[in-house]
């Protein structure tokens, strides 16, 4: 009668640990729509969610997101740890429909960087360090000494911006 319960205790400990043997596909779908800036199956983001059947290690560092290709139809999703993962996911509707749109900022323009969230809004001057289209995201960086580089979507000539839930 102890083993049947000896084994049964080895089992139900062992489950949580299996259940994390895998990475989170969750939060791979979280990471690119937050860097695309837009939700799942709206044009220009993911054009599905990343396939549940998936078995992939959990990443130990933070996952690496890139435009693959040049027509920024399909995000780089990488493990960047030696022998990680690399997935590739399709934007729905080909991509960012404003991608082929007129720049309304170039690389090296001064721009203002605003940010808002539920009842606030600052903002800080900044510079350009990609060209853009209006709706596109780009990264900035502001002008104090070691500001970080941020991802900000173009809103219009000289104005990027990010909201914060």
């Amino acid at each position: 009668m102890i083993r049947p319960i000896a084994v049964l205790l080895l089992l139900a400990t062992a489950a949580p640990a299996l259940a994390q043997s895998y990475a989170d596909l969750e939060a791979v779908d979280r990471a690119v729509a937050a860097f695309t800036g837009l939700p799942l199956g709206s044009p220009g983001g993911a054009a599905q969610r990343v396939d549940p059947r998936l078995r992939l290690a959990p990443c130990r560092l933070a996952l690496r997101l890139e435009w693959y290709g040049t027509l920024r139809d399909t995000v780089a999703v990488k493990c960047p740890v030696p022998g990680g993962w690399r997935l590739y996911v399709a934007l729905a509707g080909g991509g960012h429909a404003n991608l082929a749109a007129e720049p309304l900022i170039q690389r090296g323009d001064a721009v203002t960087i605003m940010v808002s969230g539920e009842g606030f809004a600052v903002s800080q001057p900044g510079e350009a360090m990609e060209a853009g289209a209006g709706g596109v995201w780009i990264k900035v960086h502001g002008t104090a000494p070691g500001a970080p580089v941020l991802r900000a979507r173009v809103i219009r000539p000289g104005v990027v911006g990010m909201d914060l839930p």
